[in-house]
Protein backbone atom coordinates (compact mmCIF):
# COMPACT_ATOMS: atom_id res chain seq x y z
CA UNK A 1 0.00 0.00 0.00
CA UNK A 2 1.32 3.38 -1.00
CA UNK A 3 -0.02 6.89 -0.51
CA UNK A 4 -1.08 9.05 -3.44
CA UNK A 5 1.51 11.54 -4.68
CA UNK A 6 1.95 14.66 -2.56
CA UNK A 7 4.26 17.61 -2.08
CA UNK A 8 6.45 17.48 1.03
CA UNK A 9 7.37 20.49 3.16
CA UNK A 10 9.54 20.58 6.28
CA UNK A 11 9.21 24.06 7.79
CA UNK A 12 11.43 25.10 10.71
CA UNK A 13 9.12 27.68 12.30
CA UNK A 14 5.46 28.10 13.16
CA UNK A 15 5.27 31.12 10.85
CA UNK A 16 6.47 29.07 7.87
CA UNK A 17 3.92 26.39 8.69
CA UNK A 18 1.04 28.84 8.95
CA UNK A 19 1.97 30.37 5.60
CA UNK A 20 1.85 26.90 4.02
CA UNK A 21 -1.52 26.17 5.60
CA UNK A 22 -2.85 29.50 4.39
CA UNK A 23 -1.75 28.55 0.89
CA UNK A 24 -3.01 24.95 0.82
CA UNK A 25 -6.06 25.12 3.12
CA UNK A 26 -7.92 21.81 3.23
CA UNK A 27 -5.48 20.32 0.71
CA UNK A 28 -2.60 20.50 3.20
CA UNK A 29 -2.13 18.03 6.07
CA UNK A 30 0.08 18.48 9.12
CA UNK A 31 2.34 15.56 10.00
CA UNK A 32 3.00 15.26 13.75
CA UNK A 33 3.69 11.74 15.05
CA UNK A 34 2.08 10.19 11.98
CA UNK A 35 0.56 7.30 13.93
CA UNK A 36 -2.93 8.02 12.55
CA UNK A 37 -2.28 10.07 9.42
CA UNK A 38 0.26 7.81 7.69
CA UNK A 39 -1.92 4.65 7.78
CA UNK A 40 -4.90 6.54 6.34
CA UNK A 41 -2.65 7.92 3.59
CA UNK A 42 -1.35 4.44 2.81
CA UNK A 43 -4.94 3.20 2.46
CA UNK A 44 -5.67 6.33 0.39
CA UNK A 45 -8.46 7.31 2.74
CA UNK A 46 -6.62 10.61 2.98
CA UNK A 47 -5.00 12.12 -0.11
CA UNK A 48 -3.49 15.52 0.70
CA UNK A 49 -1.95 17.68 -1.97
CA UNK A 50 0.78 18.66 0.49
CA UNK A 51 2.24 17.09 3.62
CA UNK A 52 3.63 19.62 6.11
CA UNK A 53 6.06 17.97 8.54
CA UNK A 54 6.11 19.57 12.01
CA UNK A 55 8.97 17.51 13.41
CA UNK A 56 11.58 20.19 12.75
CA UNK A 57 9.78 22.92 14.71
CA UNK A 58 11.60 22.94 18.05
CA UNK A 59 9.30 25.56 19.62
CA UNK A 60 6.41 23.07 19.67
CA UNK A 61 8.23 20.59 21.93
CA UNK A 62 7.83 21.62 25.58
CA UNK A 63 6.32 20.87 28.98
CA UNK A 64 6.24 23.63 31.58
CA UNK A 65 4.29 25.01 34.50
CA UNK A 66 2.76 28.46 34.09
CA UNK A 67 0.19 30.17 36.32
CA UNK A 68 -0.74 26.88 38.06
CA UNK A 69 -1.33 25.25 34.67
CA UNK A 70 0.47 22.57 32.71
CA UNK A 71 1.44 23.98 29.33
CA UNK A 72 2.17 21.34 26.73
CA UNK A 73 3.48 22.00 23.23
CA UNK A 74 1.57 20.31 20.46
CA UNK A 75 4.58 18.25 19.33
CA UNK A 76 5.43 16.92 22.79
CA UNK A 77 5.68 13.14 22.56
CA UNK A 78 3.15 11.14 24.53
CA UNK A 79 5.97 9.13 26.07
CA UNK A 80 7.56 12.34 27.41
CA UNK A 81 4.27 13.24 29.11
CA UNK A 82 3.97 9.74 30.54
CA UNK A 83 7.43 9.94 32.11
CA UNK A 84 7.24 13.55 33.33
CA UNK A 85 7.38 14.24 37.08
CA UNK A 86 5.93 17.69 36.34
CA UNK A 87 2.83 16.13 34.78
CA UNK A 88 2.51 13.69 37.68
CA UNK A 89 2.55 16.56 40.18
CA UNK A 90 0.29 19.06 38.40
CA UNK A 91 -2.17 16.81 36.52
CA UNK A 92 -2.01 13.31 38.02
CA UNK A 93 -5.04 12.16 36.01
CA UNK A 94 -3.12 12.76 32.78
CA UNK A 95 -0.10 10.91 34.15
CA UNK A 96 -2.28 7.97 35.20
CA UNK A 97 -4.01 7.73 31.83
CA UNK A 98 -1.00 7.87 29.49
CA UNK A 99 -0.09 4.14 29.73
CA UNK A 100 -3.59 3.27 28.44
CA UNK A 101 -2.82 4.91 25.08
CA UNK A 102 -1.95 2.26 22.48
CA UNK A 103 1.52 0.75 22.99
CA UNK A 104 4.89 2.13 24.08
CA UNK A 105 6.14 2.18 20.49
CA UNK A 106 3.16 4.30 19.46
CA UNK A 107 3.60 6.69 22.39
CA UNK A 108 7.27 7.13 21.50
CA UNK A 109 6.20 8.85 18.26
CA UNK A 110 2.64 9.96 18.94
CA UNK A 111 2.19 13.56 20.05
CA UNK A 112 -0.19 15.29 22.41
CA UNK A 113 -1.33 17.78 19.78
CA UNK A 114 -1.70 15.12 17.11
CA UNK A 115 -4.10 13.06 19.20
CA UNK A 116 -6.11 16.08 20.34
CA UNK A 117 -6.45 17.48 16.82
CA UNK A 118 -7.22 14.10 15.22
CA UNK A 119 -10.37 13.95 17.39
CA UNK A 120 -10.82 10.19 17.39
CA UNK A 121 -13.88 9.51 19.58
CA UNK A 122 -12.20 6.39 21.00
CA UNK A 123 -9.00 8.23 21.98
CA UNK A 124 -8.20 8.95 25.61
CA UNK A 125 -6.73 12.46 25.36
CA UNK A 126 -9.79 14.30 23.96
CA UNK A 127 -11.96 12.93 26.79
CA UNK A 128 -9.32 13.94 29.34
CA UNK A 129 -9.09 17.43 27.87
CA UNK A 130 -12.79 17.97 28.58
CA UNK A 131 -12.70 16.35 32.01
CA UNK A 132 -9.74 18.54 33.00
CA UNK A 133 -11.23 21.75 31.55
CA UNK A 134 -8.29 22.18 29.17
CA UNK A 135 -7.94 24.92 26.55
CA UNK A 136 -6.37 24.72 23.10
CA UNK A 137 -4.28 27.52 21.62
CA UNK A 138 -4.66 27.64 17.84
CA UNK A 139 -3.25 30.02 15.26
CA UNK A 140 -3.70 30.85 11.62
CA UNK A 141 -1.61 33.11 9.41
CA UNK A 142 -3.78 36.06 10.44
CA UNK A 143 -5.24 35.27 13.86
CA UNK A 144 -4.85 33.37 17.15
CA UNK A 145 -7.36 32.18 19.74
CA UNK A 146 -7.91 29.91 22.74
CA UNK A 147 -10.69 27.30 22.47
CA UNK A 148 -12.13 25.51 25.50
CA UNK A 149 -11.99 21.73 25.07
CA UNK A 150 -15.77 21.56 25.43
CA UNK A 151 -16.09 23.76 22.34
CA UNK A 152 -13.20 22.20 20.45
CA UNK A 153 -14.81 18.84 19.64
CA UNK A 154 -17.83 19.07 17.35
CA UNK A 155 -18.19 15.64 15.71
CA UNK A 156 -16.55 12.53 14.32
CA UNK A 157 -12.86 13.35 13.68
CA UNK A 158 -13.94 17.00 13.60
CA UNK A 159 -12.86 20.00 15.65
CA UNK A 160 -13.84 23.65 15.56
CA UNK A 161 -10.52 24.62 13.96
CA UNK A 162 -10.55 26.12 10.48
CA UNK A 163 -8.51 24.41 7.71
CA UNK A 164 -5.83 27.12 7.87
CA UNK A 165 -5.46 26.87 11.67
CA UNK A 166 -3.08 24.66 13.64
CA UNK A 167 -2.96 23.60 17.28
CA UNK A 168 0.16 24.97 19.00
CA UNK A 169 -0.37 24.36 22.70
CA UNK A 170 -2.73 22.93 25.30
CA UNK A 171 -3.19 24.46 28.76
CA UNK A 172 -4.46 22.18 31.55
CA UNK A 173 -5.33 23.65 34.96
CA UNK A 174 -3.61 21.92 37.83
CA UNK A 175 -5.80 19.84 40.09
CA UNK A 176 -6.21 21.68 43.41
CA UNK A 177 -5.86 20.08 46.82
CA UNK A 178 -9.02 18.20 47.71
CA UNK A 179 -9.60 16.99 44.15
CA UNK A 180 -10.01 13.37 43.20
CA UNK A 181 -9.54 11.80 39.80
CA UNK A 182 -9.73 8.44 38.04
CA UNK A 183 -9.64 6.86 34.59
CA UNK A 184 -10.78 3.42 33.42
CA UNK A 185 -11.36 1.81 30.04
CA UNK A 186 -12.23 -1.58 28.57
CA UNK A 187 -10.57 -2.89 25.41
CA UNK A 188 -10.45 -6.39 23.96
CA UNK A 189 -6.67 -6.37 24.30
CA UNK A 190 -4.32 -3.96 26.04
CA UNK A 191 -3.41 -1.23 23.58
CA UNK A 192 -6.47 -1.75 21.37
CA UNK A 193 -9.07 0.94 20.84
CA UNK A 194 -11.34 1.08 23.87
CA UNK A 195 -14.93 -0.10 23.55
CA UNK A 196 -15.70 2.37 26.32
CA UNK A 197 -13.71 4.53 28.71
CA UNK A 198 -14.48 7.04 31.45
CA UNK A 199 -12.61 9.86 33.17
CA UNK A 200 -13.79 11.57 36.34
CA UNK A 201 -12.70 14.61 38.36
CA UNK A 202 -14.41 15.34 41.69
CA UNK A 203 -14.06 18.23 44.15
CA UNK A 204 -15.55 17.96 47.64
CA UNK A 205 -17.08 20.98 49.37
CA UNK A 206 -16.95 21.75 53.08
CA UNK A 207 -18.84 19.12 54.98
CA UNK A 208 -17.87 16.39 52.55
CA UNK A 209 -20.58 16.87 49.93
CA UNK A 210 -19.71 16.92 46.23
CA UNK A 211 -19.08 20.46 45.02
CA UNK A 212 -18.07 19.71 41.43
CA UNK A 213 -17.91 16.61 39.26
CA UNK A 214 -16.86 16.05 35.68
CA UNK A 215 -17.56 12.66 34.11
CA UNK A 216 -16.58 12.18 30.45
CA UNK A 217 -16.90 9.07 28.29
CA UNK A 218 -14.96 7.96 25.23
CA UNK A 219 -16.03 5.36 22.69
CA UNK A 220 -19.78 5.98 23.07
CA UNK A 221 -20.41 8.75 20.54
CA UNK A 222 -18.96 10.72 17.65
CA UNK A 223 -16.98 12.84 20.12
CA UNK A 224 -16.21 12.68 23.84
CA UNK A 225 -19.47 12.70 25.79
CA UNK A 226 -19.82 14.68 29.02
CA UNK A 227 -22.30 13.10 31.43
CA UNK A 228 -24.14 16.25 32.49
CA UNK A 229 -27.22 14.56 33.98
CA UNK A 230 -25.06 12.34 36.16
CA UNK A 231 -23.09 15.36 37.36
CA UNK A 232 -26.30 17.21 38.25
CA UNK A 233 -27.46 14.28 40.37
CA UNK A 234 -24.20 14.21 42.34
CA UNK A 235 -23.53 17.88 43.07
CA UNK A 236 -24.56 18.68 46.62
CA UNK A 237 -24.84 15.02 47.58
CA UNK A 238 -22.64 13.01 49.92
CA UNK A 239 -20.44 10.58 47.93
CA UNK A 240 -22.24 7.47 49.09
CA UNK A 241 -22.28 4.22 47.17
CA UNK A 242 -26.00 4.63 46.52
CA UNK A 243 -25.61 8.17 45.13
CA UNK A 244 -22.73 7.14 42.90
CA UNK A 245 -24.62 4.11 41.62
CA UNK A 246 -27.70 6.21 40.81
CA UNK A 247 -25.61 8.76 38.93
CA UNK A 248 -23.77 6.02 37.04
CA UNK A 249 -27.06 4.43 35.98
CA UNK A 250 -28.31 7.83 34.81
CA UNK A 251 -25.13 8.38 32.81
CA UNK A 252 -25.51 5.05 31.03
CA UNK A 253 -29.23 5.49 30.34
CA UNK A 254 -29.59 9.22 29.73
CA UNK A 255 -26.25 10.85 28.92
CA UNK A 256 -25.05 8.62 26.09
CA UNK A 257 -26.52 7.23 22.88
CA UNK A 258 -23.95 4.70 21.68
CA UNK A 259 -24.00 2.88 18.37
CA UNK A 260 -22.82 -0.64 17.69
CA UNK A 261 -19.93 -1.95 15.64
CA UNK A 262 -18.07 -5.25 15.22
CA UNK A 263 -16.60 -4.90 18.72
CA UNK A 264 -19.66 -4.09 20.82
CA UNK A 265 -23.35 -3.33 20.46
CA UNK A 266 -25.18 -0.34 21.96
CA UNK A 267 -26.54 -2.31 24.93
CA UNK A 268 -23.11 -3.62 25.89
CA UNK A 269 -21.58 -0.15 25.59
CA UNK A 270 -24.28 1.21 27.91
CA UNK A 271 -23.47 -1.55 30.37
CA UNK A 272 -19.76 -0.75 30.19
CA UNK A 273 -20.44 2.95 30.65
CA UNK A 274 -22.44 2.31 33.82
CA UNK A 275 -19.82 0.01 35.30
CA UNK A 276 -16.90 2.30 34.44
CA UNK A 277 -18.72 5.40 35.67
CA UNK A 278 -19.31 3.77 39.05
CA UNK A 279 -15.65 2.72 39.27
CA UNK A 280 -14.13 6.10 38.38
CA UNK A 281 -16.56 8.10 40.48
CA UNK A 282 -15.94 5.88 43.50
CA UNK A 283 -12.18 6.14 43.13
CA UNK A 284 -12.25 9.89 42.46
CA UNK A 285 -14.41 10.53 45.54
CA UNK A 286 -12.12 8.41 47.68
CA UNK A 287 -9.10 10.33 46.49
CA UNK A 288 -10.83 13.66 47.06
CA UNK A 289 -11.56 12.61 50.64
CA UNK A 290 -7.94 11.59 51.14
CA UNK A 291 -8.60 7.87 51.41
CA UNK A 292 -6.55 6.88 48.37
CA UNK A 293 -3.43 8.38 46.81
Amino acid sequence: MKPAAFEYHAPRTVEETLALLWNYGEDGKLLAGGQSLVPTMNFRLTQPTALIDLNGIDELFFLREEDDELRCGAMTRQRAVERSDLVKRIVPLLHETMPHIAHTQIRNRGTIGGSLAHADPTAELPALAIALDASMYVRSFTDARWIAARDYYVGLFTTSMEPEEMLLEVAIPGLPAGSGWAFEEVARQKGNYAMCGAAAVVDLAEGGSIGHVSLVFLGVGEAPVEAERAATLLVGEKPTAAAIRAASDAAAKLDIDPVGDIHAGPAFRRHLAGVLAERVLTKACARAAGYEG
